[in-house]
């Protein structure tokens, strides 16, 4: 099963990626735009045998403006990139299973036309991401607490105190019966403050 895993990746993986511009090193794939650096990576679970080989497809995006409001440098080398964005591929390729299983009673040539279809709608919500604003919006959306103090240094930098406000009411509502949530209070209140509110 491991020469099948190595063979699917060699020979429908890595050309998909290829043709889309993407690079590759080891069992990753990225593709830099602008201020955004893309990225695939195929990850074997931790216990494989002879006869079954499971993995998991993780995908993310790297923002230069996110970075420089939060003091993530780079190192210069695309490959070690912090994603401010973040998924298992299930979550923006609804079809996509929640991993993949290679087995010998399995069809694999049906198995790599569904990876690559489940890669393609993948890439094809990642690049619907063109900016810093559309990463910060979908965590918005889901008031999620990741990426939160990116989020409000974004907004308050652009000028969008009302929005960035409201954004704050919202985290409230959802986390502020938490007991970690005087810590996040803390912490943007201290974002708030380094633009004067």
């Amino acid at each position: 099963m491991q020469d099948l895993f190595k063979k699917i990746i060699h020979t429908d993986v890595k050309p998909l990626f290829a043709k889309h511009g993407y690079t590759k090193k080891n069992l990753n794939f990225y593709k830099a735009d602008g201020n955004l650096a893309y990225k695939f990576n195929i990850q074997k679970a931790k216990v494989n045998t002879s006869s079954q080989v499971q993995f998991y497809v993780n995908c993310g995006v790297h923002s230069t403006e996110l970075a420089e409001l939060n003091s993530v440098g780079l190192n210069g080398d695309i490959s070690e990139y912090v994603s401010h964005f973040t998924c298992r591929i299930r979550e923006i390729a609804p079809s996509a299973p929640a991993h993949y299983t290679l087995t010998p009673d399995i069809d694999p040539d049906a198995l790599s036309k569904e990876l690559v279809s489940h890669l393609e709608e993948g890439m094809s919500f990642l690049h619907s991401l063109t900016g810093a604003r559309d990463i910060v919006h979908y965590y918005m959306a889901k008031t999620a607490l990741h990426l939160s103090e990116e989020t409000f240094r974004f907004l308050l930098q652009a000028g969008d105190t009302e929005e960035a406000k409201h954004y704050l009411e919202q985290l409230h509502a959802k986390y502020g019966t938490e007991k970690r949530w005087a810590i996040f209070e803390k912490k943007y209140a201290a974002v708030f403050a380094e633009y004067g509110l």
